[in-house]
């Protein structure tokens, strides 16, 4: 299974070189620009570790892809993402966030359904990953 979350997450994996391009564009507009993680993607964690801190008022991609590739080294197996945040007022929000690092096997996630009351079904996500303790996950 291939988790699909952020742009291009239907895409086939980016290189680094147009990695580079999608966070040139990000500083052209002025955006913030972070590295987070996780061994988690459930669709509901919108949580990610964060690498390092934010980056403010950069005029180069390099320095960013080369955030990338150190957290790449230090999580190879893990989902790693790149957010470009937009602090004009009235957006003040993440306007760009795309997955650039993934484990090399998704286990992905299994429907779990409960039966309600009369004929309501309600379903939920677990991811199998969780099967597996922190840290140990991929």
């Amino acid at each position: 299974m291939r988790i699909t979350q952020g742009t291009f997450s239907f895409l086939p994996d980016l290189t680094d070189e147009e990695i580079g391009l999608q966070v040139a564009y990000a500083l052209r507009q002025g955006w913030a620009l972070a590295v987070e993680y996780t061994d988690d993607p459930h669709p509901r964690n919108a949580y990610w570790e964060m690498w390092g801190n934010p980056m403010f008022d950069l005029a180069d991609p390099a320095a960013v892809v080369h955030e990338l590739r150190e957290c790449r080294k230090v999580f190879p197996r893990h989902y790693i993402k790149i957010n470009a945040f937009d602090s004009t007022r009235g957006f003040e929000s993440v306007r760009l966030s795309f997955i650039v690092n993934r484990p090399p096997e998704e286990p992905g996630f299994e429907l779990l359904r409960t039966e309600a009351q009369g004929r309501v079904q309600r379903y939920a996500l677990r991811a199998y990953a969780t099967d597996h303790p922190v840290g140990r996950r991929y």
